[in-house]
């Protein structure tokens, strides 16, 4: 399974979506939040979600120098936090720019495409859908 923004112009801005992520990391606030979600210019323009696309060959994963970001099964990654120096080289190299930094332990945030925010999203806007071989890249 893997996150996917189903329908970004149901989007209200309300954020749960991100208070839910940040809530499965223990956390509260919204700066532990895998997902992002940002005005796109005002009201009449809508809001942008930000969301790892679960890419089948990440990006990410090729340009961490410590091998701390797994490639997983379905798309996306795992992050090993024990090999995970903290050098943001995974931040830069996210096309979608969906790798977020934790602060506090300065450590990329990856998204465990656990579908929690989606179950949060009063609106439909982000939903699980199932893996295909082939997809993003």
């Amino acid at each position: 399974m893997r996150l996917e923004v189903l329908d970004s112009d149901k989007c209200v801005g309300c954020q749960c979506c991100m208070f839910a992520c940040t809530r499965i990391h223990k956390d509260v606030g919204l700066a532990k939040s895998c997902i992002g979600v940002k005005s796109a210019g005002g009201m009449q323009h809508g809001f942008m979600q930000t969301t790892c696309r679960a890419c089948v060959d990440p990006p990410c994963a090729r340009a961490c120098p410590e091998d701390a970001l797994l490639p997983r099964k379905g798309g996306g990654v795992i992050l090993k936090t024990e090999r995970c120096t903290g050098c943001g080289t995974c931040v830069k190299a996210c096309i979608v720019e969906a790798v977020f930094w934790d602060e506090d332990n300065n450590k990329p945030l990856i998204c465990w495409h656990c579908g929690f925010c989606a179950k949060h999203c009063p609106y439909g806007v982000i939903g699980l859908v199932e893996s295909q071989e082939g997809g993003q890249s």
